[in-house]
This record gives C-alpha cells, structure tokens and sequence, in this order.
C-alpha cells in the first residue's frame, strides 16, 4: 500500500502540481490531468493498472477520508505518494473549498493518431466507435464520455476543434468515463469519412434531416457513430456521405443536448 505522507504547509513543494488547480486548468498541465472524486479516483486506479494507459503519479487527500479510502488507495502502485492534508490546508493548496477532499494527480497515457486507434479495432466481429465533431463544451465533452464507457464503446475519435476529455471538469462530468475509453484525435484536414471506411467501419451521421429513424435502423457490426456540436450540428459534407439518421421529436424541437443524442443512439446500436 502507498505510503500516506502528511501536509501541514501549503506551500509544500511536494504538492506543487496541486497548487491553484482552476487557474492551471486555463493554460493546461503538459501531459498531466487532474481527477476528483471517489468515483473518478476509481477508474484511474483502474487505468493505473492495465499499464497501457492514463495513471496516477500522486494523491492528495483530505486526512478525515483516508481511512475510509484505505482500500482505495491500496489499488494504487506502491510507488504514488499519498499526501494527506487538513481540509483548511487542502483548501489553500487548491485555491477554493475542495469538499470532495479527494485529488489525484495523473499522467496522459501515450498519444496515438487516429488511424493509429482504429487499426487497433481491426479484424473484431463486432466495433463501436463514437466520432466528435465541434464538441467545445466540457460537461457535453463529460456526458458523451460517460455514455460511451456506459454503453461499451471501444474508442472516441475527435476533431482537431473538440475540447480536451482530459479537463478536470470533463473527467468529473464523465465520472471517469474519459479516463477508461481511449481516444484519438483527427489530424487538422484528415478525411474521417475515408479513415473510417478504411478501417471497416459504417459511418452514422446523427441528424435533424437524417432519412432514416434510428428505431428502423438496424445496427451494423462495426459502427462510427457521429456527432456534432449543438447549433451547428455535423458539416454537411460529412452527412452527405454517412447514413443520416435522425430522432423524431414532438412540439417543434429538432435536437437534443448533444450528450442525450448520444447515449439513445449508443444504447440502440449496442442492442
């Protein structure tokens, strides 16, 4: 089990990464992330074991909730120093009233391009990708990776113009959701249509003018299911060359929140 190392200094070099999180938020973390939260704290001690991916690099805890998470933090390598602070102290590291009381400190795992991402699906009977298109909001970033890790998605291919999963805040809406299901980014200009293709996969364009409802479309084996920022929607050009799908609504409303969309689709397509 981690050793559980005491703060009682704000300033503490140690806890330097953990020091006025918000503001470091704005101007990004150089291959780090913060996670919060117990939920989230359990997902990446689950991505800090498969080796592959995202894991921890230290933890900073409230001292009233450490041994109550002693089982917890025994998931995590023995090597992740554990430091345990008093509520006042862990308030003035992070910079407001952290009641949550739980912080880890994570390390991005290994970028791959996203043809890099689909090869890796290669040759499965059975793939369910979720494409991002203009997605800039955080909490919509969080929902969709929730949904994906909720209904077995394999991986999340984004744009070059989506937000990062890996904000604080998108990890917390996605209650570890963006720290379990792998993702990759498009190249600025790549064809994700073409790569798509490539790679066996049916690309399924979720759209107010889509021709076909999703409750008639029959799920394809290997899907990309595609999804665009709420307002602009999915580029035409896009559409124009997947399956348009769309949901029937009532009372004059053409869409849902992004988020939504996603985890109705994903639940049909992983019937």
């Amino acid at each position: 089990m981690p050793a559980i190392l005491p703060i009682t200094d704000p300033d503490d070099p140690r806890i330097a990464a953990f020091r006025d999180i918000r503001e470091r938020d704005l101007v990004g973390r150089q291959g780090r992330f913060i996670a919060e939260g117990e939920v989230v704290l359990r997902a990446l001690a689950r991505a800090s074991a498969n080796g592959a991916g995202h894991r921890a690099e230290a933890l900073l805890i409230a001292e009233p909730r450490v041994e109550r998470l002693s089982a917890l933090i025994a998931a995590f390598p023995e090597e992740v120093p554990v430091y345990a602070a008093g509520q006042a102290v862990m308030d003035a590291i992070v910079g407001f009233p952290i009641h949550r009381g739980i912080l880890a400190l994570g390390r991005r795992g290994p970028e791959r391009t996203a043809g890099e991402a689909l090869a890796s699906l290669d040759g499965a009977p059975r793939a369910l990708v979720l494409a991002l298109f203009g997605i800039a909001n955080h909490d919509n970033m969080g929902g969709l990776f929730r949904n994906a890790a909720a209904f077995g998605a394999d991986l999340v291919i984004l744009d070059s113009d989506c937000c990062d999963p890996l904000y604080r805040k998108a990890i917390r809406v996605s209650v570890g959701g963006a720290l379990l299901v792998p993702f990759a980014r498009l190249a600025p200009g790549e064809d994700p249509i073409g790569l798509m293709g490539a790679h066996g996969l049916t690309p399924i364009a979720l759209t107010p003018a889509g021709e076909t409802l999703l409750a008639d479309l029959k799920p394809p084996a290997r899907s990309a299911l595609m999804l665009g920022a709420e307002g602009p929607g999915l580029p035409p050009s896009l559409i124009a060359r997947a399956t348009g799908v769309s949901i029937p609504m009532s009372g004059g409303f053409d869409s849902l929140n992004v988020a939504t969309t996603s985890g109705i689709a994903l639940h049909h397509l992983t019937r």
